[in-house]
């Protein structure tokens, strides 16, 4: 099998093999390099301009190296190497444009989500029949890159891509970081990956690693608090998710028979589209002009809060929340936009949850008896950030935003922020 090599800016020269380098020609990986893994961060950190592809690429390598090692520790099929690798560079092929900016779409018209996309297209799209000529299951693949194959015994499949640490986070975070210049992703993730084993069928990592393990929920948590939930980045994400849904139906965004209408979107397609639609030109137009929305009220907290974020969540309520701030504002309703992170709007808000009890440690005896430890006992710095990163922001236009801010804090309390 012949070995051709790509050189990344984070990971230097990653090496691909034929079937990796067949899959990455195709149409569905080549359209991820139109689509930003960051949208609107950009507004805020100017080199943050990547992509989905170079992301993808990132997550096979860091799959191959952690699989490699399990496969040595456990004496596994090698061909456990290659499936994961896949698996790897086809996790994120399902995403929509904006990324998950269109999340909403999905899941409030198709009742899906990308990674549903990610299915379908490995599936029925010319993937399926790429990965059948290199000798592989599209079915298998397809459920290993969302991490929902399931085997029994065999979790840890599925936890490598999909896990509270699993390959798919440590490169985004240290990928986003050095792109955005925030430089909150220094964290030495081959530590992680090097130290990880399998005890009952799931991933555990060596408390010998426990430093970097500190070091990497550090630097999630500054992730999401500065580059993923920025105010600025909220902004361009809410504009264009109503763009979507104002040119939607003209454009048939909320219906796709065949892979062949879902590709066809990216990043430049859906912008010159939306452009040229009459209901959502003038939004695109501001967001050319960067003439965002501003925040004029905020409130954020660590404290895990069950009511309120879950209350948030369903539109109704932020509805009913938006129409008294307007009224007490006296401004349209159609002016003013209620934001928490945990909508799927957010880039990668199906990791909003921050607490880590869910991450085994494991400590070994003289033995080699394996033994799983309370991680929180073990670490002050983990045992402080047991919280959620709780925000919740009040956007509106910049002439209403002294209006608004004063009708925001009558309905809902005063606001930290000037």
């Amino acid at each position: 099998m012949a070995t051709h090599f790509i050189k990344d800016p984070v990971y230097g020269y990653i090496t691909i093999s034929d079937s990796q380098k067949k899959l990455i020609d195709s149409y569905p990986m080549q359209r991820l390099r139109r689509i930003r893994q960051l949208c609107g961060s950009d507004y805020v950190y100017v080199g943050a301009t990547h992509c989905r592809f170079s992301h993808s690429l990132g997550v096979s390598n860091l799959a191959e190296q952690l699989i490699t090692n399990l496969v040595n520790k456990l004496d596994l099929d090698p061909i456990y190497i290659e499936k994961i690798k896949l698996a790897g560079l086809l996790h994120d092929v399902g995403h929509g444009p904006f990324s998950h900016v269109f999340e909403t779409i999905l899941i409030n018209d198709l009742q899906k989500n990308h990674e549903d996309m990610t299915s379908w297209l490995i599936q029925e799209s010319e993937l399926n029949s790429i990965l059948e000529e290199t000798g592989f299951d599209a079915k298998e693949i397809a459920k290993m890159a969302v991490g929902k194959s399931g085997r029994k015994g065999e979790l840890f499949l599925d936890q490598i891509i999909s896990s509270a640490v699993d390959v798919d986070s440590m490169d985004y975070i240290i990928r986003d970081s050095h792109f955005s210049g925030a430089e909150y992703g220094f964290v030495d993730i081959f530590r992680l990956l090097y130290t990880m084993e399998v005890i009952n069928g799931n991933l555990a990592i060596n408390l010998n690693a426990l430093s970097t393990l500190e070091s990497f929920i550090l630097a999630r948590y500054e992730s999401f608090k500065s580059i993923y939930f920025h105010k600025t980045s909220r902004a361009v994400q809410i504009m264009l998710e109503q763009a979507l849904h104002k040119a939607k139906e003209d454009l048939g965004l909320n219906s796709f028979n065949q892979p062949d209408d879902y590709l066809k979107w990216d990043d430049y397609t859906a912008w010159s589209a939306l452009l040229k639609n009459p209901l959502s030109r003038p939004i695109i137009e501001r967001i050319a002009r960067r003439q965002l929305l501003k925040v004029a009220y905020e409130q954020t907290s660590m404290v895990k809060q069950e009511l309120f974020p879950s209350l948030l969540n369903k539109e109704s309520i932020r509805n009913q929340i938006k129409v008294e701030i307007a009224e007490e504002a006296n401004v349209n309703p159609e002016f003013i936009w209620i934001d928490v992170p945990n909508l799927p709007t957010v880039p990668y808000f199906l990791s909003i949850n921050l607490e880590p009890m869910e991450i085994p440690v494991f400590q070994k005896s003289k033995t080699g008896e394996k033994k799983i430890m309370n991680l929180t006992e073990l670490s002050g710095v983990i045992n402080v950030l047991r919280g959620y990163l709780n925000i919740m922001r009040v956007y509106t236009l910049e002439n209403f935003r002294n209006h608004v801010r004063k009708a925001a804090e009558k309905v809902l309390g005063a606001s930290p922020i000037g």
